[in-house]
């Protein structure tokens, strides 16, 4: 089936209570056996079942199994945020002396995440993730893992995905992609050599900014046999999920960052209309990135569907779309903030993925703890404006941005 067919019909799959269509909301914490030898079977993963609320619930389960299937993956594992899972991944996968490459594009709190690591005994490498051979370079006998995302946010750089897939795969690395700026929709991580596949659920495929969650995916597409930070404990059943075993079994039980069952079904609803709400988003994306091209007062559009963008060629090869994320640079004469607050349709806010257009000042805000050195480092002026496109008519989007900028 294809993409949406595929989603909407996805809790079907398994039976559901009553005749329902979608999966109901499970709020139980506990549950209960018929008698204890049971109870120890489940606990043991010897037997399938829910044992505790905070690693396992029925509507948390069919979200993830959506997910899994949006990825073309193997498994599921769904966590309170997207920040959550992400730094569960990296906590349950990585030791101290460990060493992790990544994008120097990172969003500003995966960035930030990921020093914290640093300062506690994972030594991590920032490079440009946009040409693999400066990955290539950074590798280290102590090296585990390569972590980076499709589009970085917010100038819209496209790390070199497939040949960083290569290259991992060839040093049996993990290799960890972020498809959140993408979605599964736009772009399947796992053709790249991803080994794990993380989305933000607040972001496209709930859609709604009515829910927090994340998600991290396994691809079955490296062999955890040879990763030396695998558990005894965690090394039975098949070895094509001991990774995500890990990461359920010690990270989400021991910290916690447990999706709740209400979320996970708003998520779950939002994610049915990812690929209508993706089709509107990026056409009124790319209509815009060509008004803000033509635009007098604005000096610098960011977006990898115009040809003069340095990664427009993977964008139109590699991704259904180029996405509904757009950045713009403003004349000297124009004020950042003066601008947004002129926007009477789009909202000042700093989400994504909404259903709402969206603009955010991005040095002030999101990038601002980062400091003036890194947001230089970066390529992020002053000036800089970030716009998460919506599912608006693109004429009354038009309209407005005519109206501020003049």
């Amino acid at each position: 089936m294809e993409f949406s067919s595929k989603i909407l019909h996805a809790d079907r799959r398994s039976e559901i209570e009553h005749g329902s269509v979608h999966k109901p909301v499970h709020t139980s914490v506990a549950y209960c056996f018929d008698e204890a030898r049971q109870l120890a079977r489940v606990f043991q993963g010897k037997e399938a079942g829910y044992s505790y609320g905070r690693q396992v619930n029925p509507t948390v389960n069919a979200l993830q199994n959506k997910v899994t299937l949006m990825e073309s993956g193997v498994a599921s594992v769904a966590f309170s945020t997207g920040m959550g899972a992400i730094g569960t991944t990296l906590f349950s996968l990585l030791r101290a002396g460990d060493h992790v490459i990544t994008s120097q594009f990172l969003f500003g709190n995966t960035n930030s995440l990921f020093q914290s690591f640093a300062a506690h005994g994972i030594d991590v490498s920032f490079v440009d993730a946009t040409d693999v051979s400066h990955v290539e370079a950074a590798l280290r006998p102590e090296t585990k893992l390569v972590f980076t995302e499709t589009i970085a946010n917010p100038r819209t750089q496209i790390s070199d995905l497939y040949r960083i897939g290569e290259l991992c795969a060839k040093r049996q690395l993990v290799y960890v992609v972020d498809n959140t700026l993408t979605s599964p929709y736009l772009f399947q991580a796992k053709s790249a050599g991803a080994s794990l596949i993380i989305n933000s659920l607040t972001k496209y495929i709930g859609g709604h900014a009515n829910a927090l969650g994340g998600c991290v995916t396994e691809t079955g597409q490296y062999d955890w046999q040879a990763f030396a930070n695998i558990y005894d404990n965690y090394r039975t059943g098949e070895a094509s999920l001991w990774g995500l075993n890990q990461i359920k079994k010690k990270g989400l039980r021991d910290f916690g960052a447990t999706l709740g069952a209400e979320a996970a079904h708003h998520l779950s609803i939002g994610s049915d209309t990812l690929a209508l709400r993706m089709d509107r988003a990026c056409a009124n994306a790319a209509a815009l990135a060509v008004f803000f091209n033509d635009h007098p007062r604005i000096q610098k559009v960011h977006y990898p569907g115009l040809a003069d963008h340095p990664d427009y060629h993977r964008s139109r090869d590699w991704f259904r779309y180029p996405g509904a994320i757009i950045s713009i640079e403003l004349e000297d004469s124009l004020d950042c903030f003066d601008l947004i607050d002129s926007l009477k349709l789009v909202i000042c806010s700093s989400n994504l993925g909404d259903t709402r257009t969206l603009a955010i000042p991005v040095a002030h805000s999101i990038f601002y703890e980062a400091g003036a050195a890194k947001r230089k480092e970066m390529g992020i002026v002053d000036s800089l404006v970030r716009f998460s496109v919506g599912i608006e008519e693109s004429e009354d989007l038009l309209d407005d941005f005519k109206q501020a900028l003049a």
